[in-house]
């Protein structure tokens, strides 16, 4: 168990991608509270400095595409240079394209599960393998998304993408087991982020979603930080594998199919 006279992470080192905004940026600034350093990645360069000007020495902005495994690897040498070591990961970078199946350009779907899929397996890939070098396990906390297990209109790709991550961490959290990493998957519901503004701003669309939510509201980057931070924590020392749904109980409710808006 962990000690509560402490922060939780004091002296261990993690690595955030998507750390410049939404979720990724309140997990960076969760962790540099509770004692970690942090070593955050983002392909938007001015954000992330404005992140780490914030969060001050402990914070080492990488600006990297996490769907190219050099620049991956190299981020996470670039981590263990900087704070000698590899303890947690969270891995949040996100985006989509959308369209019908039968319009959906086939570059927009690569994009997207490039992102969204392929782009976890690298950075788990080199993240593990430092962890596994260094002997003394860790912590890997993929985001995925409510839309792992519920489908949308247009967003085949992205659902399809964040269902694969959901079970490459399960295969991922069995083969690590032997190492002592752990490898866990966080899938949010409507969370108020940059990515979201676009819906969350249009009242019809809002109204169709918030419908659906028990809750009735929209979750913010912080609440799903908090379940994030708690699967990296000693506090799941015994938690792997697992799939932790954030989302206001909206996955017991049903998704809300926005192509009703242009039929009004």
């Amino acid at each position: 168990m962990s000690d509560s006279t402490s922060p939780r992470f004091t002296d261990r080192t993690a690595v955030v991608t998507g750390a410049a905004s939404g979720i990724g940026a309140a997990i960076a600034r969760r962790l540099v509270a509770e004692g970690a350093s942090v070593l955050a990645l983002d392909i938007a360069a001015d954000a992330l400095t404005g992140l780490a000007d914030e969060l001050g020495d402990r914070c080492a902005p990488v600006v990297a595409d996490v769907t190219d495994e050099a620049a991956v690897a190299a981020a996470v040498t670039a981590g263990v240079e900087r704070f000698g070591g590899l303890d947690l990961a969270f891995n949040v970078a996100g985006a989509s394209r959308y369209g019908a199946v039968t319009e959906l350009a086939a570059e927009d779907w690569d994009f997207t599960v490039d992102l969204v899929q392929k782009a976890v397996f690298l950075c788990v890939k080199h993240q593990a393998r430092q962890m596994v070098a260094q002997g003394r396990g860790g912590a890997i906390v993929n985001v995925a998304s409510l839309n792992a297990h519920i489908p949308m209109v247009g967003g085949s790709p992205y659902s399809t993408g964040k269902a694969g991550v959901e079970m490459f961490s399960k295969n991922a959290a069995l083969e690590l087991a032997p190492a002592g990493i752990r490898v866990n998957a966080v899938l949010p519901g409507l969370i108020d982020t940059p990515l979201v503004a676009p819906v969350l701003g249009y009242e019809p669309a809002k109204d169709l979603f918030l419908a659906r939510i028990p809750l009735h509201r929209a979750g913010s980057p912080d609440e799903v930080a908090g379940p994030c931070l708690y699967l990296a924590s000693d506090d799941a020392a015994y938690i792997t594998g697992t799939s932790l749904v954030i989302d206001g109980g909206w996955e017991i409710s049903n998704y809300a199919d926005l192509s009703r808006l242009g039929s009004s």
